[in-house]
């Protein structure tokens, strides 16, 4: 089964069952932009203002985004990094990886994989056994109730639109484009 985004009705309102962006958000909105402020405050003392800007833009929409995600997620009993681990093994072709290859592929240190995948387990979403071929390595394989969760998990995730509604698909795409030439200068992947 593949999850459908859930659409807005045509009176503006959410589907039943979603929570709009601003419904998510908890602290009232300020009566300025913060980023901006501290824009001003910067030229006053530094240069590059531009870069500034937009480090301190998208570290907000990351927290802002984040902070959705895994307030949607929570009555499912997940946060965003635990929705990511099952993501990630229902795509490997046995369901199973090890764990620093989860690591590896999530773009984290091993040591933050290992209390994500606990936490799976105790919830029996995930089951770690020992690697067949690697005595040092433990595999992680999704179970079938981690399989099941993982289907309604994306269709929370997708009815918030990835917490970028405000974005139109060709803003999206403009998005990731702007954000690809600093991954390739970190080493992010191989071009």
């Amino acid at each position: 089964m593949t999850p459908r985004p859930t659409p807005a009705s045509a009176s503006g309102d959410p589907e039943p069952g979603t929570t709009p962006a601003a419904a998510v958000r908890r602290r009232p909105s300020l009566p300025f932009d913060p980023i901006e402020a501290a824009a001003g405050l910067w030229s006053q003392h530094w240069d590059d203002v531009p870069r500034m800007r937009a480090v301190t833009s998208l570290m907000r929409v990351h927290q802002l985004v984040l902070t959705e995600l895994d307030e949607r997620l929570r009555p499912l009993g997940l946060t965003f990094a635990r929705y990511e681990v099952l993501v990630l093994l229902s795509f490997s072709r046995r369901g199973a990886l090890p764990l620093g290859k989860i690591g590896e592929r999530l773009q984290v240190h091993a040591t933050s994989v290992t209390p994500l995948v606990k936490r799976l387990e105790a919830a029996e979403l995930i089951l770690r056994t020992p690697h067949p071929e690697d005595g040092r390595a433990v595999l992680a394989s999704i179970t079938p109730a981690g399989r099941e969760l993982l289907e309604r998990a994306t269709e929370v995730v997708m009815g918030a639109r990835f917490g970028l509604g405000s974005l139109t698909d060709a803003q999206c795409d403009d998005l990731t484009e702007l954000l690809t030439p600093p991954r390739e200068a970190a080493g992010d992947f191989e071009v």
